[in-house]
């Protein structure tokens, strides 16, 4: 009886995080859409001028977004980072957002639809913020670092 209680508990255990394993590891972001209102903006992202990376372990994601030209040219200047806790449940995924450089966004909770083809991860969703004016939907697709 006692092996069983063992196997049993190391089985629930085990299978906790099996939705989150393919997911876990480090993504650069290819390309986004966003939507707001009528107005669609596309970006493909030059690699030779900024780059973002988004990172997830078994309960944590984190991201950043910076301009490679180090900051010197004041029009392009990016620095963006953000990070908190996740939860996964199929295709649904939320982002408890606790740590952000807009400190405005800190503490919000966003909930997306992730899709994994492979190494690429599409990140799909709305974020609403009424308090900033922020109604948009989103549509983010990454290749995972290998």
């Amino acid at each position: 009886m006692k092996k069983l209680l063992i196997l049993a508990t190391f089985g629930f255990f085990s299978c906790q995080n099996t939705d989150k394993a393919p997911l876990q590891g480090t993504y650069r972001l290819l390309g986004s859409e966003t939507i707001k209102g009528t107005d669609t903006t596309r970006m493909t992202v030059d690699s030779s001028k900024t780059e973002m990376l988004k990172m997830f372990n078994a309960s944590h994601f984190s991201f950043f977004n910076h301009d490679k030209n180090l900051g010197k040219d004041s029009l392009n200047t990016v620095f963006v980072s953000g990070a908190g806790t996740y939860s996964l449940s199929g295709d649904s995924y939320t982002e408890n957002l606790d740590f952000c450089n807009y400190r405005e966004w800190e503490g919000k909770r966003f909930h997306f639809t992730l899709e994994i083809k492979g190494d690429t991860l599409i990140q799909s969703g709305e974020e609403i913020l009424p308090e900033l004016g922020i109604n948009q939907k989103i549509k983010e697709t990454y290749l995972k670092i290998k």
